[in-house]
């Protein structure tokens, strides 16, 4: 499985709105030059995550973007299966119809058993957990990310 720029800069944004957002909403023109990922694909990406429930927005001078869960609430997991549309290891994992032996293939069944295990390690890690080595690498000095 490989994730895509939808996952990887979702999980940005929200580590991003997780660090600047304590004294209030946090802009995406910030976000966007902080993380080096266009406005205009961040807007797509906060549509998606406030349908999810991740992200409340404020319109106005002083709006912006703020999360709508404390950070441990928000699992790894979920985003990912928002920003991807639930994805897994093979097309028959998450459709079996498109695979005319898919309900006998011991295969699937592997593929299947990889794709919850890779979700189990996904959903036991929040945002609470990147803020945290976040913090770290700012005080070893290295991004984030």
């Amino acid at each position: 499985m490989q994730l895509t720029t939808r996952s990887r800069y979702g999980l940005r944004m929200l580590l991003d709105i997780a660090i600047n957002g304590g004294s209030g909403p946090v802009r995406i023109q910030d976000i966007a030059q902080r993380r080096k990922i266009s406005v205009k694909y961040l807007e797509q990406l906060i549509r998606e995550l406030k349908k999810g429930g991740f992200i409340h927005s404020k319109r106005g001078p002083k709006g912006g973007h703020v999360l709508a869960l404390p950070p441990g609430e928000i699992k790894i997991g979920d985003v990912v299966r928002i920003l991807e549309g639930h994805p897994a290891l093979t097309e028959c994992v998450s459709d079996e119809t498109v695979c005319p032996i898919s309900s006998d293939c011991v295969a699937r069944r592997i593929w299947e058993r990889a794709t919850q295990s890779v979700f189990r390690e996904l959903d036991s890690i929040s945002l609470a957990d990147m803020l945290g080595q976040a913090r770290q690498c700012a005080v070893t000095g290295f991004p984030c990310c």
